[in-house]
């Protein structure tokens, strides 16, 4: 009996300290308590578990940013709502400042690393425990991003003030410890072959390792450049060329193991497609991990949002108008004003890269199973979460062929990819380009190689690739970096990924400031007569608009935007000495006893 109640306690110790509120920045509301947890395995595999749902991509059709995937590109040019997203409009305020809430997951991961050796060391012990640090330099890593330097704790701290009052470090010590942490999760992690456990392994940390030196590397080196007020006024140009050998390394460590493989059947109109649709993905060798969703008991919403082509956003111009053509020059601007005449045309695979008709929908496409004739516009004209903004529908994430409930919410099975193979290829030639192109360039070209090869289009050519016209915002870059960068558009594009990129880029003043996303071209092309509730369309009008356009009434073509002129004269506000950061809130300074610092120009 005396037994019996020490389990019991002990379980409710270990839940205690899985739904702590305890936060760095909160105010202290209580000792945990408990004596000698975790004596198990068995008892580390089910605390952890929680991690597996809050240091993960979620895939649903969210639009606030943080880790969504399909709808994230919101926040980047990639993608357009109907209204501007606030952080790349200049529009949030320190009122919208929010917890530090990766502090109380920290906090938890640093009770179980804190007591792990009150249980032996067998079985799958060292697994559990590579897990946690991985756990762990994940939530930094999300930390870092949004907020630079914040306070590195390793115990979970006494609920006292003096103990809070934790100062701040800066960003190359939190960007040194995630990769101390991930390097010690490399050590402990189990080596495997495939995504079938779902569980984080030793490729998968070293695939995160490679993001976050590539991140911090880049970040330093761009910012620096600018000489803003982002970036570590300590880092030296060693430290972050440092950070670009590692990003390289740790990729290439992934690859010399010759397990993981781009996903190719020889189908180039459908192979990459079909990575994002399918819900098991144990055995496809691209995926290294992913979280698999179950339309009946967990399911998430993005076949409802997008099996009609609207989900309320619509893919950019800016985003189509980067894919090259088919024998992989830059699609000209004249090539694309003569294609866009007959809606769909500039889209064609046997035109451009076929990654864009994979992600992109063309007139006809079919949706979902009981769409006979498949779409012959994207929805201008729809009410709720079908209408399309842009006149480009999103096909990449739709489960064309699930049979689940399509209207409902949270009941589709789109997978959440955490990792792609095809991410390790992208980090290694970034990181290869930015420390030397010219010196690896073949290297570049093989890695980058089998994504070319799915799709069947020619191996990188950096000369052929090179767009220097006026209009092109990377037109300044070496050609290296910019076919790279292009490249990781183009692969990756709608994974709620380009926002981080174009702030490590410290790109926003030629990707975001005065932007105003476009569309279709509609005025001067055939779209306005493919669909029958297009007649409904009202524009050119004082008031009761349901369609903008660019220009004005009487010119020979005109643009869709995806927002009233009115509200955004001048494009996007993105605030260059300040959005690249989220602010802290007000009450954190405080409570640390002012040892940090607010966020620059906040």
């Amino acid at each position: 009996m005396i037994m019996k109640l020490r389990n019991i306690l002990t379980v409710l110790a270990i839940m205690t300290a899985a739904t702590a509120c305890f936060k760095l920045d909160k105010d202290p509301e209580g000792v945990l308590s408990t004596n000698n947890p975790f004596r198990s395995t068995g008892e580390i595999q089910n605390y952890i578990n929680q991690f597996y749902e809050t240091a993960v991509r979620t895939q649903d059709f969210g639009m606030g940013g943080g880790n969504h995937i399909a709808g994230s590109d919101t926040y980047s040019d990639n993608m357009a709502a109907s209204a501007p997203v606030a952080r790349i409009n200049g529009a949030l305020s320190i009122g919208n400042a929010v917890s530090l809430s990766a502090y109380t997951r920290i906090r938890n991961v640093n009770f179980l690393l804190n007591n792990k050796d009150n249980c032996d060391k067998t079985g799958n012990y060292n697994q559990l425990i590579g897990e946690a640090y991985y756990f762990r330099a994940w939530y930094y890593y999300q930390l870092l991003k949004d907020y630079g330097g914040v306070a590195i704790v390793k115990e979970p701290l006494n609920p006292d003030l003096e103990a809070m009052q934790v100062g701040q470090d800066s960003r190359t010590a939190v960007t040194d410890f995630i990769l101390e942490d991930l390097d010690e999760a490399i050590s402990l992690l189990n080596e495997q072959n495939s995504a079938a456990t779902m569980r984080v392994h030793r490729d998968v940390a070293r695939a995160l390792k490679s993001e976050v030196a590539l991140f911090e590397g880049t970040w330093e080196k761009y910012h620096k450049a600018k000489n803003d007020a982002f970036y570590d006024k300590t880092v030296t140009d060693d430290k972050i060329q440092s950070y670009l050998r590692t990003a390289a390394e740790a990729a290439k460590a992934v690859m010399d193991r010759g397990v993981w493989a781009i996903h190719n059947t020889g189908k180039t109109n459908d192979d990459y497609r079909v990575v994002f649709q399918t819900t098991n993905l144990d055995n496809n060798k691209e995926v290294l991990w992913y979280k698999r969703y179950d339309g009946d008991l967990v399911g998430n919403n993005v076949d409802r949002y997008l099996n009609k082509g609207g989900g309320g956003v619509g893919v950019t111009s800016s985003l189509v108008n980067d894919y090259l053509s088919i024998d992989g020059r830059p699609y000209t601007k004249a090539e694309r004003e003569a294609a866009q005449v007959v809606y769909g045309q500039e889209l064609l695979p046997t035109v451009r890269d076929p990654r864009l008709a994979q992600t992109v929908a063309m007139p006809g496409q079919v949706l979902r199973p009981d769409m006979q004739e498949g779409m012959p516009a994207p929805p201008l004209f729809a009410e709720g979460h079908h209408h399309n903004t842009t006149g480009y529908a999103i096909l990449k994430h739709v489960q064309i062929d699930y049979t689940g409930n399509l209207e409902a919410e949270y009941k589709g099975a789109t997978p959440a990819i955490q990792v792609r193979y095809a991410d390790v290829l992208l980090n290694y030639a970034e990181a290869l380009a930015e420390l030397d192109g010219a010196g690896n360039e073949s290297r570049i070209i093989a890695a980058l190689k089998p994504l070319r090869d799915r799709v069947g289009m020619p191996a990188m050519d950096f000369d052929r690739e090179y767009n220097t016209e006026a209009d092109y915002p990377f037109r300044s870059l070496n050609k290296y970096i910019q076919a790279v960068r292009r490249e990781r558009r183009v692969e990756q594009a709608l994974e709620g990924r380009r926002f981080y990129d174009i702030a490590r880029w410290a790109a926003a003043d030629v990707l975001l400031v005065n932007w105003t996303p476009e569309g279709a071209l509609f005025t001067g092309s055939n779209l306005p007569t493919l669909r029958d509730n297009f007649s409904e369309l009202v524009y050119d009008q004082d008031s009761g608009n349901n369609l903008f356009l660019t220009g004005v009434a009487g010119d020979a073509r005109r643009y869709i935007i995806p927002i009233p002129p009115g509200t955004m004269s001048g494009g996007y506000k993105f605030k260059e000495n300040r959005d690249y950061l989220l602010p802290f809130q007000q009450r954190l300074l405080t409570l640390t006893g002012n040892k940090w610092q607010q966020n620059p120009g906040w």
